[in-house]
């Protein structure tokens, strides 16, 4: 009696499962191409302003606004650089939730295997940045993220009712979404150091992004099929990811008919969204998604 039981709530909890995500789907509607980025590598949407970010000559951040359903550059750039020199040479991740502290991550490839990375987050004075264009006088503190497997992208998350700085690894094995205390994030010199790890959960391979949905409490992984290669959208309960020690699925989608690198991804309302890749065409593109 007891194992019917147990197996009519598992059957419960499955179809409702099913329910609540029937007919999920991702489409993409429209591809476009953005200059000047060199290979674009995130985006970022903040109120009405969106900025997308590359790794041109030097690390570039451009903002755009949305008129009616495309983006219009307002010819507002900001450099990446400190005294002319580049610094966020590969920028990976912008941690910004309307207040302090913003972070800016960097992965930086060491060797052209893919076997030794170095992952560094930035604490930058976001205000000053977006005045004066430049890191100059703007950039806080340098944080080595040495307890990362493989690469750095910033995104703050909500869990239980705190903000934290969530990041990822991109590689194949080993792959973890790690929760950073902010505070002491911004005052370490180090990932590693005591207390600047609250949680972490193991996860899928390939993540190029992370992008949370505030009003679902959803954490959507932006991610490739195989290395560098074919779009993939995974959404993953946060709480239920982290409280266990290993990703909670709650959806995944593939695009197929992209075999390009996808790199970053954010919603504009409930349902359209931005994704972006590295390619040199084709790189902003328009999404729908039904949930």
């Amino acid at each position: 009696m007891k194992k019917i039981y147990f197996l009519l709530i598992v059957a419960s909890v499955l179809l409702s499962a099913a329910f609540t995500w029937q007919g999920f789907n991702i489409k993409l509607d429209r591809e476009t191409m953005v200059d000047s980025l060199g290979a674009c590598q995130g985006v970022s949407r903040q109120g009405n302003r969106i900025f997308l970010y590359g790794d041109r000559e030097v690390g570039v951040i451009r903002e755009f606004k949305l008129q009616d359903d495309s983006l219009v550059y307002t010819n507002n750039e900001y450099k990446l650089t400190l005294k002319n020199e580049d610094v966020i040479g590969h920028p990976t991740g912008i941690a910004y939730h309307g207040r302090s502290p913003v972070f800016i991550g960097n992965s930086i490839r060491l060797n052209k295997e893919g076997t030794k990375w170095r992952a560094v987050i930035y604490l930058v004075n976001w205000d000053g940045l977006l005045k004066t264009r430049t890191l100059d006088g703007n950039l806080l503190n340098t944080i080595e993220d040495d307890a990362c497997i493989q690469g750095t992208r910033p995104e703050y998350v909500k869990y239980n009712n705190k903000w934290y700085v969530a990041t990822a690894d991109y590689g194949d094995k080993g792959n973890e979404v790690r929760l950073y205390d902010p505070e002491k994030l911004a005052n370490c010199k180090k990932t590693s150091e005591p207390g600047v790890l609250y949680k972490k959960f193991t996860c899928s391979p390939w993540v190029q992004n992370l992008h949370w949905v505030a009003d679902k409490s959803i954490l959507v992984l932006i991610q490739n099929q195989v290395e560098g290669r074919k779009w993939r959208f995974t959404y993953v309960d946060l709480t239920k990811s982290v409280d266990s020690g290993s990703m909670h699925i709650m959806a995944q989608a593939d695009i197929n008919s992209r075999a390009d690198e996808l790199e970053g991804f954010t919603f504009l309302n409930h349902q359209k969204g931005i994704a972006v890749t590295s390619s040199r065409k084709n790189n902003v593109n328009y999404t729908t998604t039904i949930w």
